[in-house]
């Protein structure tokens, strides 16, 4: 909680909040004389795993953790000015009590503020004859019971914004993890829905007054509110990562703000937290809900320029060991972040990482005498990325599959031993096998966010066997899909490359997303808008458009997977004469990109772009850059019968897997004349920041 217990848990908090209206509002100005005279940054955190009624959740806490530690070691806040209320600390009192107190009696004009808010959300009537129902957040002390009669001591919603639009600053930012209305039918998942039915009928009193007062306050300020969800409908959801379990925006968005840049839009930085969620297989979508498009994560007052995977937290006492945080890292690397990586700190150290529990890790110093020291604190950036070379699909079995059907699926799994890990709850899976809620004698493949994946089910009375094979000839494109998308870097490259992904139907090509290494951006070329749901209409044509900003020659591979079932690639096919023949003959070739120099795909000048027909569908693609040629990856593709021809089209890949091994084999040896690691080539891909860079750009066809 700190801030000494919060003033001795605020002495009798039914007294703070039945002040009189004109004392309410008249704290910010009464303080402003006491303040500091430079603008401080206070933030409120608010997380609920543990409730009194409804079943608990299991990444509140730990979305508490992100946002501190982003907030310190990212943004300069300082300790004291944290306040966090977890838990039984977060009751509708202490909730309101500390947005009096904590931020009403000392925030001025030029402060920055920070609220975040992690736990269940539902929707009330305020009063029994109102149909409205109103958003509103589940504190921890959720309803009593009076007489028979149960009274929700719920946070409305409308409370909460109206007391962060009555403090004196403009630099106001609200993060709500929550959601406010279930689904009807809930598919096999393996994450948690932060939202809930509403169990009482009635509203506290005390709550309802209290809004009344706020509604007299004549001069509100904006705030920025970011909400997990952009519809009504949509769910907010927690999912198993590495170790431990968290909100989905939460962790995308601090994970993506460790790594940018201060002059980043609001808009731009949830395009690219849609874009990681998407991955997962969500289907909730953030949204700025205030729509102030223009909004940069710089009104936080970013302490340092300098992107980041994480900090310092501590230093063993031999000033060679640390701990060290690691919430910048991608989810999908932090998996499988093997021992041996190194990072590098502000004072140029490289550590190499010993051990790893969740966000935390302990690395060493090279054994070297240290010029300068370590410090906690110390920003770090990824240097080299150690890969184990056996990773596997993880598999996850429904809770609701019987016994027999659950031994049934093991088996069957077990024949994939090399490609498929069937896996517990204390593991995140990648993909959860169970029946569908519609049809229970229906099997099928989840993400494990409980979306289908399309075509996964079967047909009615499926014999769990039987399941398994028919989804055995799709595993090997997910799998694919899961190394390559282990590749992804654009926050620690050091590759000055820019790539954009462009609708080409007009005169002048239309930006859809754009993607570019972040730790040599140049923040002048940020897009100023983009296209926040990703939507590319059916009919249209696309092409990408790749700047090489360095001085070198790089090399290009295009791969990817079309809704979530089939991996696709580019063929970069060339039409040569055979020697002494007139005939002709199609070869790969590689894709270069001379230093300086910008390319399009498909840069046949016979086509503009690749044409996009329907139906509707999903579709990512990763843009892998590399300093030397993908040697191995085009004898892969040669030897597999692909379609060949003049056209440079975007095709299926008869060996996935295997195109996606041979990927990460030849970033291996591209990296192999400067990364030095202690790990064993043949058990490990060992990857150097400065050779290569790869981006991922998700989009739906509409």
């Amino acid at each position: 909680m700190q801030r000494r217990t919060f003033l001795k848990r605020i002495g009798s908090i039914l007294a703070v909040l039945g002040v009189t209206e004109a004392e309410l509002f008249t704290w910010s100005q009464h303080y402003q004389a006491l303040a500091q005279p430079t603008p401080r940054k206070l933030a409120l955190l608010v997380g609920i795993n543990q409730y009194r009624k409804s079943p608990s959740l299991s990444g509140c806490l730990t979305d508490v953790e992100l946002q501190k530690e982003l907030l310190i070691h990212r943004f300069g806040f300082l300790p004291a000015n944290i306040l966090t209320l977890t838990d039984e600390q977060a009751s509708r009192e202490f909730i309101e009590a500390a947005c009096l107190d904590h931020l009403g009696k000392q925030v001025k004009s030029d402060d920055v503020v920070v609220f975040h808010f992690s736990g269940y959300g539902t929707r009330i009537k305020i009063n029994e004859s109102d149909e409205t129902l109103q958003n509103a957040l589940v504190p921890t002390n959720e309803n009593l019971e009076i007489q028979d009669e149960k009274i929700a001591t719920y946070l409305l919603e409308e409370t909460l914004l109206l007391l962060l639009r009555s403090l004196p600053t403009e630099k106001v930012t609200a993060i709500l993890d929550t959601s406010y209305d279930l689904p009807s039918t809930i598919q096999p998942t393996s994450w948690r829905i932060r939202a809930r039915q509403d169990l009482a009928a009635k509203l506290a009193t005390a709550e309802i007054e209290f809004l009344e007062q706020l509604k007299t306050k004549a001069s509100l300020t904006n705030a920025v509110i970011l909400s997990a969800t952009a519809d009504p409908k949509q769910v907010a959801q927690e999912g198993l990562f590495s170790g431990f379990s968290a909100g989905l925006f939460t962790y995308a968005l601090t994970q993506y703000l460790w790594e940018t840049t201060p002059a980043t839009t609001l808009q731009f930085s949830l395009a690219h937290v849609d874009s990681a969620m998407s991955k997962w297989g969500s289907k909730q979508h953030p949204i700025l809900v205030n729509g102030k498009k223009s909004v940069t994560s710089e009104s936080l007052l970013l302490d340092q320029n300098l992107g980041a995977e994480g900090a310092i937290l501590a230093i063993e006492e031999d000033g060679k060991t640390a701990q060290i945080w690691l919430g910048g890292l991608p989810p999908q690397v932090l998996e499988n972040y093997g021992i041996n990586s190194r990072l590098t700190s502000a004072n140029g150290e490289q550590l190499i990482l010993r051990s790893r529990t969740g966000l935390t890790a302990k690395a060493q110093t090279s054994g070297l005498e240290l010029a300068t020291p370590l410090q906690v604190g110390q920003l770090i950036q990824e240097a080299v990325r150690v890969l184990p070379r056996n990773i596997s699909l993880n598999i996850g079995l429904d809770a609701g599959l019987e016994r027999i059907e659950r031994v049934d699926a093991t088996s069957a799994f077990a024949a994939m031993a090399s490609m498929v890990s069937v896996v517990t709850g204390e593991q995140p899976p990648d993909y959860i096998f169970g029946k569908l809620s519609q049809t229970p004698s229906r099997y099928g493949l989840f993400a494990p966010t409980g979306q289908l994946i399309a075509n996964g089910a079967g047909e009615v009375g499926e014999a769990v066997k039987v399941a398994v094979t028919r989804l055995s000839t799709k595993l090997p494109h997910l799998l694919a899909a899961k190394l390559w998308r282990l590749t992804e870097n654009e926050g620690s490259s050091h590759l000055p490359i820019k790539g954009s992904l462009e609708i080409v139907n007009g005169i002048s090509p239309k930006v859809i997303l754009q993607r570019e290494t972040l730790r040599t951006v140049d923040t002048k070329t940020l897009p100023k808008k983009t296209l926040s749901t990703h939507t590319i209409p059916i009919g249209s044509r696309i092409q990408y458009r790749v700047q090489n900003k360095g001085d070198r020659t790089v090399y290009l591979m295009l791969i990817g997977l079309k809704n979530h079932r089939t991996a696709i690639a580019f063929y970069p096919w060339q039409t040569v004469e055979e020697p002494n023949t007139s005939e002709t003959k199609p070869v790969l070739q590689q894709v270069i990109i001379p230093a300086g120099e910008t390319i399009t795909l498909p840069n046949n000048t016979a086509t503009s772009g690749w044409p996009i027909s329907g139906p509707a569908y999903e579709c990512e693609h990763q843009l892998i850059l590399s300093l030397a040629p993908f040697t191995t990856t085009l004898k892969a593709l040669e030897t597999a019968k692909y379609p060949t021809g003049d056209q440079q089209p975007i095709g299926a890949l008869v060996n996935p897997w295997e195109i996606a091994q041979a990927i990460l084999q030849d970033l291996h040896n591209a990296s192999l004349t400067t990364a030095e690691t202690n790990a064993t080539a043949n058990d490990f891909y060992t990857l150097n920041v400065n050779h290569w860079a790869s981006f991922n750009f998700s989009f739906h066809v509409n």
